[in-house]
């Protein structure tokens, strides 16, 4: 009767020990080598931030902290002539901003609803690509579509209303694609409790879908806002620019900030004019910035429920 030795002898187990640790120590280095990358990628991308913030809030926080510049508009202040406020630029960027969602809104959320719901077959397909286009529009082309038909084919007047339908060309894809995602993370045994008990399809994404959605839809159009709310080339191309308080959208004139810091660029040569195009530039990062953070607050206090 023979045995055999299951032991294998040292130099065996030194070959598998030594190929079983190549292996592990290429894993580390690979990882450390990525890691060290990606934080030297980090590091240069926020020099230049912080480069910028700090320039634009060093030399733009002193107007912020006088209470005309929240109370008065530019009406009468020259190039050479200290004071005025941005009180008809901030206006005019919500008033537009604000019309921009009334319109994109709607549009975009029942652009995801069909998608997700009901799309099926090549008009679907027609429909995400066409949001898929939208998406990868410049500014500029948007801006340029609708003076070339509100303009030059209809032979309408540059006006806000106008700048309003390029910004709503530009909204739309972001919500879109955002409402999506959120119908998506909605549980299909939702939709299917809500079918069993003969609910029928529209009163369930009424009642069921969008309700459980509805944080992460708000977050959506809240960064979509954000977006379309520094965006310059559909201001200077269809809204002229007043230093007066103007509320009309089809009044002609509409100031914005965006279209105040433009304005005093030309004068940068007198201080107090350079001191209001910084000062513009702080309140528009202001107001994006608290949009961005009430997006990140809905998106992390009211998330999909399941």
């Amino acid at each position: 009767m023979t045995t055999t030795n299951s032991r294998p002898d040292a130099a065996v187990q030194g070959t598998l020990a030594s190929g079983l640790g190549h292996p592990s120590r290429g894993r580390e280095f690979r990882d450390q080598a990525a890691r060290i990358v990606m934080w030297a990628a980090f590091f240069l991308a926020v020099i230049p931030l912080v480069w910028i913030l700090f320039t634009v809030v060093s030399k733009g926080f002193h107007l912020l902290l006088e209470s005309q510049w929240w109370t008065n508009s530019q009406r009468g202040i020259t190039s050479r002539r200290a004071g005025g406020g941005a009180v008809h630029a901030i206006q005019g960027t919500l008033i537009q901003a604000a019309a921009t969602a009334a319109i994109a809104v709607p549009i975009a959320v029942m652009t995801a609803i069909y998608l997700v719901e009901y799309g099926r077959g090549r008009f679907a397909k027609a429909v995400s690509f066409m949001v898929d286009i939208l998406t990868g529009i410049p500014s500029i082309v948007a801006a340029l579509f609708i003076y070339a038909l509100w303009v030059t084919t209809f032979g309408f007047q540059r006006v806000g209303f106008a700048v309003v339908l390029a910004l709503v060309l530009l909204m739309i894809p972001t919500v879109v694609r955002s409402t999506e995602e959120m119908l998506k993370l909605v549980p299909n045994e939702l939709r299917e409790a809500s079918y069993a008990l003969g609910v029928p399809k529209w009163k369930t994404i009424v009642k069921v879908v969008l309700p459980t959605a509805f944080s992460g839809i708000v977050t959506g159009i809240l960064l979509g806002l954000a977006r379309v709310m520094g965006e310059t080339a559909p201001l200077l191309i269809l809204g002229p620019y007043t230093k007066s308080i103007a509320t009309d959208l089809f009044g002609g004139l509409m100031p914005t900030l965006p279209t105040m810091i433009n304005q005093d660029r030309n004068e940068l040569a007198q201080a107090a004019a350079a001191e209001r195009v910084w000062a513009a530039a702080l309140t528009l990062i202001l107001l994006v910035l608290v949009l961005n953070i009430a997006g990140r607050v809905v998106a992390r206090f009211g998330s999909v429920k399941k």
